[in-house]
């Protein structure tokens, strides 16, 4: 294979794991999976969560392609599409983790519209705390803030998380 080949495989890999994510966040994290998801939406007691256990979980894919590609000679699309999966999982671990929930301190304020844009969208989704009722469940690509929070008033309170130092009437 060619090295453009291989680099168009590679980003065109990132770019649909964009997609991917949007799928398995949407109707398998807040499905069938919310029993490792729910704990995402509560507050973080400790350093770890058992959400954390999809990231293992999504990087097979990665781990196998790669071995594949170079250990047992699958050909080197294998490679390239590992190397695309393992690309977005940094990206995301970047931008989730990092950036938006800030599981490890730093002093980075987005400023760029794109970076508001992301953090405001998953901290909407944020405001609900059931599988039922979120909105953006990308995460690269996000609907603007204000679609969001007009999806949130049609779903009604149902799910809202309370604001912090308010009480319940």
């Amino acid at each position: 294979m060619t090295a453009l080949s291989l680099i168009l495989i590679f980003l065109a890999t990132v770019a649909a794991m964009e997609g991917f994510a949007y799928v398995m966040h949407r109707w398998v994290m807040h499905g069938p999976g919310w029993f490792l998801h729910a704990s995402h939406h509560r507050e973080r007691t400790g350093r770890w969560e058992a959400n954390d256990l999809y990231f293992v979980i999504f990087a097979m894919p990665s781990i196998l392609l790669l071995l594949g590609g170079v250990q047992w000679q699958w050909g080197d699309w294998a490679t390239a599409m590992g190397a695309g999966i393992a690309a977005y999982g940094a990206i995301y671990l970047g931008f989730h983790d990092i950036i938006v929930h800030r599981r490890i301190g730093h002093r980075h304020v987005p400023r760029s519209a794109y970076m508001k844009r992301i953090v405001q969208a998953h901290r909407l989704h944020h405001a609900v705390e059931t599988k039922q009722g979120c909105v953006s469940f990308g995460f690269l690509v996000a609907p603007s803030p204000e679609a969001l929070k007009r999806t949130l008033a049609r779903n009604g309170k149902a799910g809202l998380r309370a604001a912090k130092g308010v009480l319940e009437s």
